[in-house]
């Protein structure tokens, strides 16, 4: 992945770290971004109703693959555990499954109000979605109606699954902790341990834990057990001064474990939770990031540049405003721990 940006001139303000471009990306705000589990085929989702699919070179140049486009913006998308299906869901109330193959869809899961989350749970084959109809619901795909409904507290927000940990984050700050061993129940439930609305949620890779973004630009790490909770501490990013920025996205590096953190403010940087550190700042792009996501083995960091609404209708020009996508390979010496202990609290 050295070749990643080769061939970029003066940066331009919306890749000024002269990351490798996507061409032809949504006409609209890009609202996620998904690698497939098993291969570098990367989709997006946008307000725009589209979503499309690229196969990722070593070189850095996406290919189109596929597309189809929705009547409502679609908000979250998910990959099925062998790479063959994406599941795309959003304003509609619904979730379509599309089979790349064939470019055939098919609606597999509703809901009252707006899909904001979805996960395909391999140990379980089924589908798990999250609504602002303040419900989450598993789908065996082979069945129309919902195998279990779960009652949220609010309406849900941010939502992440890895393997039997499920955590998601509603409207009021409120945290549900579920195993899924036992889906039915909630395993812990609490309030976010920030004091505004919750953005993001991203579970350790080790199940023990899991971080919350929110919207005031500050990071909870926080752990699953009791005897865990010492290990507990927010920290702030995604500021500039008085000036307060969203906290978009998390994700965890798959080889190494650390994270990315990536913002309204149009910054993502690398950082441990081990060592409390900041492992590298990148320098801002002229736009929010809305959504990020790393391929298989880490060595792709995607990310859109788009408007994220977090400043209102006020601020959007439909005329001026650009989406991009935007492909970093990661430096080791950006993602992997230094095993420096820092000292008090960023």
């Amino acid at each position: 992945m050295a070749a990643f940006g080769a061939g970029f001139g003066a940066a331009a303000s919306y890749n000024p770290n002269k990351d490798a471009e996507v061409a032809s990306p949504p006409s609209d705000g890009i609202s996620s971004l998904r690698f497939s589990p098993g291969s570098n085929l990367l989709v997006a989702t946008s307000w725009s109703g589209q979503v499309l699919c690229w196969d990722v070179q070593s070189n850095g140049q996406a290919i189109p693959k596929a597309a189809i486009t929705a009547d409502k913006p679609v908000l979250c998308s998910a990959w099925s555990a062998d790479g063959s299906m994406v599941f795309a869901g959003g304003c509609d109330n619904g979730v379509k499954m599309w089979n790349l193959q064939t470019n055939q869809q098919q609606q597999v899961a509703q809901h009252a109000a707006p899909v904001r989350h979805a996960f395909f749970i391999r140990q379980m084959n089924m589908l798990v979605t999250g609504s602002w109809d303040k419900t989450v619901k598993y789908w065996d795909l082979r069945q129309a109606n919902p195998v279990h409904t779960q009652q949220m507290p609010e309406r849900v927000y941010a939502m992440d699954v890895v393997d039997e940990l499920m955590v998601v984050g509603t409207a009021d700050r409120q945290i549900q902790v579920f195993n899924l061993g036992n889906p039915g129940a909630v395993y812990k439930s609490l309030q976010s341990p920030l004091k505004y609305q919750t953005r993001c949620i991203s579970a350790f890779p080790d199940k023990t834990g899991y971080l919350i973004g929110s919207i005031e630009g500050r990071v909870a790490v926080h752990h699953v057990e009791d005897n865990l909770q010492s290990k507990n501490f927010t920290f702030k990013c995604h500021r500039d001064g008085n000036d307060v920025y969203a906290v978009n996205s998390m994700s965890f590096h798959p080889q190494f474990g650390t994270f990315v953190t990536a913002g309204s403010d149009g910054a993502y940087n690398f950082w441990d939770k081990d060592s409390k550190q900041r492992l590298k700042a990148m320098q801002k792009c002229s736009m929010p990031i809305p959504c990020g996501d790393f391929n298989r083995d880490g060595s792709i960091y995607a990310y859109a540049v788009s408007y994220d609404w977090s400043r209102g209708y006020s601020e959007y020009n439909p005329t001026t405003a650009k989406n991009y996508i935007l492909l970093h390979a990661p430096q080791e010496a950006e993602v992997k721990s230094r095993n420096r202990p820092a000292t008090g609290r960023r």
